[in-house]
């Protein structure tokens, strides 16, 4: 009985070792950092190393907190911008946990902090929104055209130009997050707005003068085109005339040099023997008679006809 009493203590004994061992060791990964508490107040520095830790059993608690980037992704809200228009302002954040104990301190936990961070970059949000004109807010720059291409021109011409634009906005809007989350143990690493977006009511207003206005700029580029066109067309008509003459000119000169030289050549055949000069006359009567008469029609021609005396000597 008394063995089987001591077997029991022994058990007894080491089972609350184990429970002491456990309660007083912990791990902390890497991805962690840790705020020991005794009786829920802070102790000593924040763990920030990796490893096997010691603490007190059973009064002493590891709290962990994340080293990593954390995300905060905001509510679509309906803001009103500086030209009194209202859009739909949807922005994300990424922040981190820089101070483990004065986070602690101040926000217990990461869904505090996710709830103070609301409060502060949704503010703040609004505000710097409400300070600028729409488009400061969706442009983060004034665009260049990157050639001459008159339809660009006239579409950059048209857009109101931008002193600040959207990256800088975001800038001071990270920036004065970052001053009011300055004693929360946390820093705003980035800060983007994810969608920006009329209201439904404006937003037919604006598609309408959107129409509108790439309508005027159509007519415009369809008038100066037809402009072009008449003027390309002239420039057609003027060189062709212009071709046409000289072409006209040309074969006008080829005509009178073949015809010197006709005449030239008809003058030395009449020129030469009395057999050529007869052979010449021959010829020419001929052709008189081919270019006159037709197989229709009929002549009559007296014995002094030349052209009788060649007919008559054939015969």
């Amino acid at each position: 009985m008394k063995q089987q009493s001591k077997y029991i203590l022994i058990l007894v004994v080491g089972f609350i070792v184990m429970i002491g061992l456990y309660q007083s060791t912990f791990i902390v990964n890497e991805e962690e950092q840790v705020i020991i508490t005794q009786f829920g107040k802070p102790v000593g520095d924040a763990i920030t190393e990796p490893g096997f830790k010691f603490k007190l059993p059973f009064i002493q608690k590891a709290n962990y907190f994340d080293k990593r980037f954390l995300e905060w992704d905001g509510d679509a809200d309906l803001v009103p911008t500086k030209d009194k228009k209202y859009i739909f302002v949807d922005a994300y954040a990424r922040w981190k946990i820089v101070d483990p104990l004065q986070f602690f301190k101040r926000l217990k936990n990461e869904r505090g902090a996710q709830t103070r961070l609301d409060d502060i970059l949704d503010g703040e949000t609004r505000d710097f929104v409400a300070n600028h004109n729409i488009e400061e807010v969706i442009r983060s720059n004034n665009r260049q055209p990157n050639n001459s291409d008159s339809i660009q021109i006239a579409i950059i011409d048209s857009l109101v130009h931008v002193e600040v634009g959207r990256k800088i906005i975001q800038e001071e809007i990270q920036k004065s997050a970052n001053e009011r989350a300055s004693d929360l143990g946390v820093v705003i690493l980035d800060f983007r707005f994810k969608r920006i977006d009329y209201e439904k009511d404006v937003k037919n207003e604006v598609y309408e003068r959107m129409r509108s206005e790439r309508q005027d700029f159509a007519a415009k580029f369809r008038s100066e085109g037809k402009g072009e066109a008449s003027s390309i067309n002239g420039s057609k008509e003027k060189e062709l005339k212009q071709i046409q003459s000289e072409a006209y000119k040309i074969a006008e000169e080829i005509k009178g040099k073949a015809d010197a030289e006709a005449t030239a050549i008809y003058a030395k055949a009449y020129n030469s023997t009395s057999q050529a000069r007869e052979l010449y006359s021959f010829l020419k009567s001929m052709e008189t008679l081919e270019k006159t008469f037709d197989s229709q029609t009929s002549v009559i021609l007296s014995t002094d006809s030349e052209l009788y005396k060649y007919l008559k000597s054939a015969k």
